[in-house]
């Protein structure tokens, strides 16, 4: 790993200086043999004075010397190389040294290996180049050093001066006038201040968007029903009094949205202020909660109920089988049994797809698997439902190549399931043709499902995937599948396709990494 890391560091970096030290010629000679297949440069001395001067004015990278030579040791020599050149990687050759004298190499010289007569060739080798890249590293480290402290004195100085230009603002805001009316209208609930008579004297820029009127046309002082949902006669339901005497709530019905509104009289002018908070969709996400714990429910009873057929089945399978191994049965029998094992087999197919779509997704449910076989558990679950629909035609094709993915099945299926619905449900009266593929694409496999349904507005792509938008009628949908499905295969590291022709169909697209992620287990 370290090895990957600097090469990538040091991907186009110049040649590295390599100075051997030794008195003897011959082991000379046998180093830069050694190292000589290296991408550096190398210069030789015989002496501790002569390498010094090398040190000068070669500027080795590393730097290789003998633990015992004659006038300035190896362990002196590199002492004063690490005192010259700091970076510089320091490596000594030692014969028959001492504790002692290792101790004194390690503490004066830091050394950054030690290495043995005789050595091994590829051992010492591989020596040098850790040298050299702990050398790129160091020096990698010092300009990432160097460019944060420069970026360090740029934040401050960014700093210093927002802290100057935020002063300078806060002493404008201070210096302001604070109107009323900016406060009034930077409440998202729609607000308007009602005088006797329910005459709007104000509204903020919520109640106007509301009303989808703009608000200079408060000046003409329109009756608030009138200025909110455009209704001649008072709401019912309204929550001001005839004397505004006190605060009262009351729910509103306008349109397709409910609203809760709130009066709040301001003493004795006779004026309140009215607040009028959409709740449509609290209480529709209320109704889904609802029904996700029914489906949650459900969910545990199908796998409760699974469970227990799973045992029978097993006996079926396993006396079909021995009777068919029965000396004497006719064919007529042994083609009836086979069709009972055959049915039992599938049965207990539909049975492991209900288990794994039943139980709760965990991190560590991901594993490595056949994308085709998830495609495979839901078109068992999915064709139980396409059955009811005899003018709907179903076409697979998985392909022969493997699909193996990390992921969790069931989420998978969980995903599948849901795009194959709802290319179910974009068919005209359940009449048209349904496409299931899978395949490998740029590392990723994928399945798609097309259908020959009425298509997508283009208007409406850009928010298929948002919680809750549905263009299904009331009861036909939650606006939450998409969504679901769409943090799904986003917590997977895929992603999502879609084409869509109004009139001629759509394709749904996913896409997962072929491979387990190798940044660290996967996310939860």
């Amino acid at each position: 790993m370290e090895t990957a890391v600097a090469h990538e560091l040091t991907a186009g970096a110049p040649r590295g200086r390599l100075l051997l030290v030794d008195d003897e010629e011959n082991i000379l000679r046998s180093l830069r043999r050694v190292l000589r297949s290296g991408e550096w440069d190398i210069e030789t001395a015989a002496e501790g004075t002569r390498a010094l001067a090398l040190v000068d004015s070669f500027a080795p990278d590393v730097v290789v010397s003998d633990f015992r030579m004659p006038g300035m040791s190896g362990v002196e020599l590199l002492t004063r190389v690490k005192t010259r050149l700091p970076r510089t990687q320091r490596i000594l050759l030692t014969g028959n040294a001492d504790h002692l004298a290792l101790e004194e190499a390690i503490n004066r010289s830091e050394i950054f290996r030690f290495v043995s007569k005789p050595w091994n060739d590829a051992q010492l080798l591989l020596t040098v180049r850790s040298a050299f890249e702990q050398h790129r590293l160091i020096g990698e480290n010092e300009r990432l050093l160097r460019l944060t402290q420069e970026q360090n004195v740029e934040l401050r100085q960014l700093n210093a001066d927002l802290e100057a230009r935020v002063g300078q603002r806060t002493l404008m805001l201070s210096r302001a006038k604070r109107d009323w009316e900016l406060s009034f209208d930077a409440i998202e609930t729609p607000m308007a201040v009602i005088e006797d008579g329910f005459v709007v004297r104000r509204a903020n820029r919520a109640a106007a968007a509301l009303s989808g009127r703009a608000l200079t046309e408060i000046e003409r002082r329109p009756l608030c029903h009138q200025f909110l949902f455009g209704r001649d006669t008072r709401c019912d339901g309204c929550p001001l009094h005839d004397d505004l005497a006190e605060p009262r709530a009351s729910e509103l019905k306008h349109g397709h949205r409910t609203y809760v509104a709130q009066a709040f009289p301001m003493g004795d002018e006779r004026v309140a202020v009215c607040s009028y908070r959409d709740v449509t969709d609290e209480r529709a996400l209320t109704r889904r909660l609802v029904e996700s714990e029914k489906m949650i429910a459900i969910g545990n009873l199908a796998g409760g109920v699974a469970h227990e057929i799973n045992n029978p089945l097993g006996g079926i399978l396993a006396f079909s089988q021995l009777m068919k191994r029965e000396v004497g049965r006719s064919a007529g029998d042994l083609d009836s049994l086979g069709l009972i094992e055959e049915s039992a087999l599938r049965c207990k197919r539909i049975v492991e797809s209900l288990l794994k779509f039943s139980r709760q997704p965990r991190a560590e449910d991901r594993r490595e698997l056949d994308l085709a076989r998830c495609m495979d558990d839901s078109l068992l679950l999915f064709r139980a439902q396409a059955h009811k629909h005899p003018k709907v035609t179903l076409d697979v094709d998985l392909g022969d190549e493997a699909l193996g993915v990390y992921a969790d099945g069931a989420q998978v299926v969980q995903v599948a399931l849901n795009l194959l619905h709802n290319a179910l449900q974009a068919l005209p009266d359940f009449t048209g043709k349904l496409t299931v593929t899978a395949g490998v694409e740029d590392g990723f496999c994928f399945f798609s499902v097309r259908d020959t349904g009425c298509g997508i507005p283009e208007a409406n792509l850009s928010r298929i995937f948002e919680p809750h938008f549905t263009t299904k009628p009331p009861g036909e949908g939650t606006g939450l599948g998409l969504s679901i499905a769409y943090r799904i295969v986003e917590d997977h590291g895929g992603h999502f396709h879609v084409e869509s022709t109004v009139g001629q169909g759509s394709t749904f697209t996913v896409k997962i990494p072929r491979h387990r992620p190798s940044e660290g287990p996967p996310r939860s």
